[in-house]
């Protein structure tokens, strides 16, 4: 065995290159993971339920897996039968005729001038609608003879039908996972060595990473539906919205991704209410949506989900950009069931606890070990022995004694 020495900045440069072709990997088989991933992190969340079919109202095993994905997949049925129902009545309040297109510019501008505390530009928006150069590009996009609004139709059908396959993909492999999950379990086990220690810290591992995980799925998907109940009533019952239940369900599902996906589910209700009702109405909109979002956020998820479950502001945002970057779409999505996950499994390695801790909201600094220090009375750089974060035995640390430059 050949002993290497490596430096810090040596060992900093593997680990980056390291990280540098698991995410070329990661984006390179997309179509591959990103399945697996949502199969395994459904397959987490319905394992409880498998278990108490199987162990409470005695069902065999593969009856209660198919079950629960029957269930499961009745629940996509629904949300996406929801999402159909409501593009024709979009579509109905499009304006596509010319008398419609007028009435609705006029409308539009009317609600402008009384929002705006400056006078209109003249170019976009005269008096006269066909002198507009906003109303003649929307012209253009809603003329059935033109290619804009087929083009887009097409786009929607084609990510649909994707979307569909994708779908009937993940529930095979959930499926799969549900019926061979505890075999496979233990034979991942196996995989980190014969010594019973090693298997005790995996099986606590892959643990705590299903709870992390299916605590989060669960009551986010418990938070997100009663918000869209809530919003759905008051979008309908107070502010008048015409698609009130249509921007519900949406805030449903855009609530799983962290800050940017409540934003664009807020846009939405905005505009509809300043064209339906008025610039008041808008107001509304967005002082209601706001205070719940900040009651969801500060409140709400906090309790339900525990404070160990909490990542850092930057951690999110920056697993957002990376996944986006990585996946796309679905990974903003998988984001934080993600980081969930990698955040338990360096909880119960010794060496990347510290990253864990840098991911989370906890305060508090990991203990130090102070056999590390020949003397426990210095200080480095003017820190206090007590602030300074966990270092390992046997790395030196430059330091100078209290009170001497």
């Amino acid at each position: 065995m050949i002993n290497v020495n490596l430096t810090t900045a040596t060992r900093w440069g593997l680990n980056l290159l390291a990280l540098l072709g698991v995410t070329v990997a990661l984006y390179l088989g997309q179509s591959i993971f990103i399945p697996l991933v949502i199969s395994v992190l459904l397959a987490a969340i319905l394992w409880p339920a498998v278990g108490f079919l199987h162990e409470r109202l005695k069902f065999t095993w593969g009856f209660s897996c198919m079950l629960a994905t029957g269930g499961l997949v009745a629940l996509t049925f629904l949300m996406t039968l929801g999402f159909v129902l409501a593009v024709p009545k979009l579509l109905q309040d499009l304006p596509t005729d010319y008398q419609k297109q007028v009435v609705f510019y006029k409308q539009f501008r009317e609600r402008l001038m009384e929002a705006s505390p400056v006078p209109l530009d003249e170019k976009y928006f005269p008096p006269d609608a066909d002198e507009s150069a906003v109303f003649k590009y929307i012209r253009q996009v809603l003329d059935p003879d033109r290619p804009y609004m087929f083009a887009f139709l097409k786009d929607v059908a084609s990510y649909l039908n994707a979307w569909i396959v994708e779908w009937i993909l993940v529930m095979f492999l959930m499926l799969f996972l549900l019926l061979e999950g505890r075999m496979l379990s233990r034979r991942f086990v196996e995989i980190f060595g014969p010594s019973h220690e090693a298997r005790s810290k995996a099986v606590a591992a892959l643990a705590d990473m299903a709870k992390a995980v299916r605590t989060y799925l669960v009551w986010r998907t418990i938070v997100n539906f009663a918000l869209a109940l809530l919003v759905g009533l008051v979008y309908e019952w107070v502010f008048h919205l015409k698609q009130p239940w249509t921007w519900a369900l949406l805030t449903s599902i855009l609530c799983y991704v962290p800050y940017i996906g409540p934003i664009i589910a807020g846009v939405f209700p905005v505009i509809d209410a300043f064209i339906s009702q008025s610039p008041w109405y808008a107001l509304g909109v967005i002082a209601f949506y706001t205070v719940i979002m900040i009651i969801e956020g500060y409140v709400i998820v906090p309790v339900v989900m525990g404070r160990s479950m909490e990542l850092n502001a930057t951690t999110v945002m920056l697993a957002c950009l990376f996944w986006d970057l990585v996946w796309g779409t679905p990974g903003l999505f998988l984001a934080m069931p993600l980081m969930a996950a990698i955040k338990a499994i360096c909880w119960h390695v010794p060496g990347l606890r510290p990253w864990a801790n840098l991911m989370g909201t906890n305060d508090k600094d990991l203990p130090i070990d102070r056999s590390a220090f020949s003397d426990p009375n210095l200080i480095l750089d003017g820190i206090e022995m007590d602030s300074l974060p966990e270092k390992e035995a046997g790395e030196p640390i430059k330091a100078a004694h209290k009170g001497k430059p």
